[in-house]
């Protein structure tokens, strides 16, 4: 099993889950809120004749658990759809592998459930 991770704008959170879930089949995605910054190390912006600076900026992480053979299709998938057309700032994907992934009510392994 591989997990991927996302970290990408908010905006583009429900574009990414409905875009890897069409294009792999895959349905299951954990998303947490989360704040910070890049390269860009934030935005500065003018409101009523004043200057504020935001050091970090509203993202969110998506979190994937899915089969080794369609890891490489969820990361593209998740390429896709999270670029908003900015010059910086829509976020990152990494992919680790993990082991013994066990559902909680069932106490079967990820493995048996998504293949039979």
């Amino acid at each position: 099993m591989i997990k991927v991770e996302a970290v990408v704008i908010r905006e583009r959170v429900e574009t990414v889950i409905d875009a890897v879930e069409a294009e792999t089949g895959h349905v299951g995605v954990t998303v947490v809120d989360a704040i910070g910054h890049g390269r860009q190390r934030g935005i500065t912006h003018e409101y009523r004749g004043r200057i504020f600076e935001s050091r970090f900026l509203p993202k969110a992480v998506l979190t994937f658990v899915v089969r080794d053979d369609v890891a490489d299709e969820v990361v593209e998938a998740i390429l896709d759809a999270a670029r908003s057309g900015n010059k910086s700032g829509d976020g990152i994907v990494w992919t680790t592998a993990v082991a013994n992934v066990t559902h909680n009510r069932t106490g079967r392994s990820l493995e048996e459930v998504e293949v039979g």
